[in-house]
């Protein structure tokens, strides 16, 4: 131990140790464990002194990491000495020779890997976070470890987010959710990915996470009794089987909960499938382990009866990340459904444990060959010259797809998709030239366009001419980043000339308008359409992927956003736009004001947050301050990615000016039921009309409704009055709004 901790530290320090090493004890070989030991004292000397946030000496964070690594994914020595050395290189004054020297060049290549850019290589134009995360990516595509051990590195950082500033837990948790979370699916890490979702939602939306976590609990007692009744029956026919087998109960995860109740615009009690039955059977060895988990499903179905369409056959056809198992819905005690996972202990551990777990496997299935073709495709990408960081990020996470689709070429050749994919993308994923000249295609022999999205099962032919192009309009329907990069490259042959076109077309469509291309018109004009600087926007007009027909359209929603969306039927007298009087302190959270003599701050067009609303602020190089609604899709992308310029902000009281909101509602048409909900309307103060349509058709009636309202509170509180008429089914707050 070093001289610079006390006593109680050195015991906590050693504590961590030896859970780790016991963590090693089966898994790691007496040499492997030496050199861990070599790794631990470099790494406990390089950090000694230094304190994390939360006053713990750092060396606790490598140890932690470590633990994940070897417990929790499963890897072997040079993945656990690399996990202690990860923040060396970053943090000390030693470097990545140093630990070649110590503990070999594959260590120090996966240490680089993990070691973020320091500011001096960072671009001013680029992310820096984007940029870093595309540095990992780098290695990532020669050693899968880095990304298995970052993760690792990520989840601990999550279980210990408490004693970051606020604005830095956003950050930290967003970009969880956008990149590190997808990115554990699909490397079949299944735990990890739903705790880094749960905690990601911990700190981005407490309260419903809190209130999700309460009545979870709230139901325990009822809940075990479910299961206890559900399980006896199949425990008493699989005993009697002769299966050797165990059965365990799995929860909904927080965020999964929460997530479909957003979705699918359901109460926590409408979420159906909080319950999941796992069956983990040891396969007798003369008997193919498909068979074997197809006569289990049939027994479960004797006693329970299934939903049709919620049976899902993962082995037959496994997922791209390699998993496999056999799910089942059925209709359990009380009227409850509960979903059944049959898998075989090999099918469990690949489960739990992802890519990692495959080497274990090797000859088993065609699954290293699944990683070996998602490694390529990043290899595509960062081989990509044009790519900024930040269009990477996009593409990457665009290769993040968890819900698939299996499609056939003529021959038969099996190829993974994302949902939604259309012709297009399945040319470019079989062929660059293919997609550079596709016309279209046939599907059992029927002839559609190439804007099709293709059904899983269907079998493609592709149609090409040697005289198609790719075409812009492409960019509007094709979804993989594949086929959007191969499509995009073919429109950046000449940057240069790019940027020229559009800074005419620019200055040319500002000139009608009779306002000057000032660096503030260009840096809101930037931020509206979600670019980092003018020469992205230059680029994105010039080679047309940005058209700028309603450019009077969006700097009359930037003036009107000013006035923080102030309808009324008279406008107020053109003023001066205001300027923030001082640089914004990042770590207190922004309050919002509402007179709009002091504004600084814009409404996003994107998700119309209106006071009440739960919301973050993203800071612009102008010290302008962009408000957006913390579960905003745009909020979540830009604090994956420039997590720093993100604030988090409170409403003060708003009673003065109305805010634009949108409701729809749907019910049983009767006589009267549209006076009654515009009666109820004008009732309750200060709540304004602008439009309102309704449609009836077959007996129910929806109602598509635009107000002008002060509040989230009044807002519910006219929701809570509108759900008591009779016959009402749905009302919901919708976020699009039409201007």
């Amino acid at each position: 131990m070093t001289k610079l901790q006390t006593k109680a530290e050195e015991r906590l320090i050693q504590d961590y140790f030896d859970d780790l090493m016991k963590a090693c004890d089966r898994k790691v070989s007496d040499e492997g464990k030496v050199r861990i030991q070599k790794a631990f004292e470099f790494a406990n000397n390089a950090h000694a002194g230094v304190k994390r946030k939360s006053g713990e000496p750092y060396i606790i964070h490598p140890l932690a990491v470590a633990k994940i690594v070897v417990e929790e994914i499963g890897l072997s020595a040079t993945s656990i000495i690399a996990a202690l050395c990860h923040d060396v290189v970053e943090d000390t004054d030693y470097t990545l020779e140093d630990i070649s020297n110590l503990f070999g060049e594959k260590v120090a290549s996966i240490v680089d890997g993990l070691t973020k850019l320091t500011d001096e290589f960072t671009p001013q134009h680029d992310s820096k976070q984007a940029n870093n995360f595309r540095k990992m990516l780098m290695t990532l595509s020669d050693d899968v470890r880095v990304i298995l051990i970052k993760l690792a590195d990520r989840l601990h950082n999550m279980r210990t987010l408490d004693s970051m500033a606020p604005n830095k837990q956003l950050k930290i948790a967003a970009e969880t959710l956008y990149i590190f979370a997808p990115l554990a699916h699909r490397l079949g890490l299944y735990a990890i990915k739903s705790e880094l979702e749960d905690l990601s939602l911990k700190y981005k939306h407490p309260d419903a996470y809190n209130q999700i976590q309460f009545r979870l609990q709230n139901q325990r007692e009822k809940r075990d009794y479910l299961v206890t009744e559900f399980i006896r029956p199949i425990d008493e026919q699989l005993k009697h089987e002769g299966v050797d087998f165990t059965i365990t109960e799995r929860l909904k995860s927080t965020y999964s909960i929460w997530n479909k109740m957003q979705t699918k615009g359901v109460s926590f009690d409408e979420v159906y499938d909080l319950l999941a039955v796992r069956i983990v059977f040891n396969p007798k060895t003369n008997v193919s382990e498909k068979r074997q988990c197809f006569d289990i499903l049939s027994l479960v179905t004797d006693i329970y009866k299934p939903k049709p369409d919620r049976i899902r056959d993962w082995i037959t056809i496994p997922k791209a990340n390699g998993y496999e198992a056999l799910h089942v819905t059925v209709m359990g005690p009380q009227g409850k459904w509960v979903e059944i996972q049959i898998r075989t202990q090999r099918m469990d551990e690949i489960a739990e444990r992802g890519f990692a777990a495959h080497y274990k496997y090797k000859n088993i299935n065609d699954v290293e060959n699944e990683l070996d073709r998602w490694l390529q495709k990043i290899k595509d990408m960062l081989q990509n010259p044009e790519s900024d960081a930040l269009e990477f990020l996009d593409e990457f996470k665009m290769n993040l797809f968890s819900s698939e689709i299996i499609v056939f070429t003529p021959k038969g050749r099996m190829v993974n998709l994302p949902k939604n994919a259309t012709i297009i993308d399945f040319a470019y994923e079989i062929h660059t030239e293919l997609g550079n000249h596709c016309i279209g295609a046939k599907i059992n022999h029927k002839l559609v366009p190439v804007s099709h999205a293709l059904q899983s099962g269907d079998q493609v032919e592709i149609l090409s001419s040697k005289t198609q192009t790719p075409q812009l309009s492409w960019l509007n329907f094709i979804i993989t980043a594949k086929a959007k990069t191969k499509v995009k490259q073919s429109f950046k042959l000449d940057r240069k000339k790019h940027i020229e076109q559009g800074r005419k077309i620019i200055e040319d469509q500002l000139a009608k308008y009779k306002i000057l291309p000032s660096s503030d018109t260009l840096k809101k004009l930037s931020a509206y359409y979600s670019l980092t600087n003018k020469e992205q926007l230059y680029a994105q007009v010039g080679m047309g992927f940005l058209e700028l027909d309603n450019l009077d359209e969006v700097l009359q929603t930037r003036r009107e956003n000013k006035l923080a969306k102030f309808w009324k039927l008279s406008f107020y007298p053109k003023k001066e736009e205001p300027t923030s009087t001082g640089k914004i302190n990042k770590k207190a959270p922004f309050i919002l004001k509402e007179d709009p003599e002091e504004l600084n701050y814009t409404l996003a067009k994107c998700c119309n947050p209106i006071p009440g609303d739960d919301v973050v602020g993203y800071v612009s190089d102008d010290e302008h301050i962009i408000i957006h609604k913390r579960n905003c899709p745009e909020a979540l992308k830009i604090m994956s990615q420039q997590g720093d310029s993100i604030i988090t902000a409170e409403w003060t009281k708003f009673k003065k000016l109305s805010y634009l909101s949108r409701i729809k509602l749907s019910g049983f048409d009767r006589v009267g039921v549209v006076n009654e909900i515009t009666t109820i309307i004008s009732k309750q103060s200060d709540i304004n009309m602008r439009t309102v349509h309704f449609d009836t058709h077959d007996g129910i009636f929806e109602g598509d409704l635009y107000l002008y309202i002060h509040s989230v509170q009044d807002l519910n509180e006219l929701i809570s009055r509108l759900m008591k008429i009779k016959g009402m089914d749905t009302v919901e707050r919708i976020e699009k709004i039409q201007q």
